[in-house]
């Protein structure tokens, strides 16, 4: 679904955001790789936070894993007032990272912690895919 009126990211170079927003205009999520570690991080950064090296790649992460924590937001920011109330979460990528996200497609009442989730692509613009989270249906 289109939302007209969210604030859209804006992807650039300098703050190192640019090859995981080109990413999600395929619906593809990808990670920085530290590539002396093997560690994935997020969000992107110049350095590695294992090593504080600049030797990172990017890397697509399979878009699964469990909730780790969340909020259900009533006051929201500008431009997400039609959205109220709406969650923000923590999700523990299956690879490791955590990821700071919104979860869509579900009722307050039906999360708890360890939820399996997966990414749920939001379209934001022509040019902008959000990655939100959904249950994954199917758990007791």
């Amino acid at each position: 679904m289109k939302q007209d009126n969210r604030p859209l990211p804006r992807p650039n170079s300098y703050m190192h955001t640019q090859p995981f927003w080109d990413a999600a205009r395929e619906k593809r999520l990808v990670m920085q790789r530290c590539d002396s570690s093997g560690q994935l991080q997020h969000p992107p950064r110049p350095v590695s936070l294992v090593t504080g090296k600049r030797d990172l790649s990017w890397q697509e992460v399979a878009g699964t894993g469990t909730l780790y924590s969340w909020t259900i937001t009533h006051s929201a920011w500008p431009g997400h007032e039609h959205r109220v109330p709406y969650i923000c979460a923590l999700v523990k990528l299956d690879e490791g990272p955590r990821i700071l996200c919104n979860l869509i497609n579900c009722q307050a009442e039906e999360l708890k912690a360890g939820l399996k989730v997966r990414v749920a692509w939001e379209e934001l613009g022509d040019d902008i895919n959000y990655p939100a989270f959904e249950p994954i249906s199917g758990q007791a």
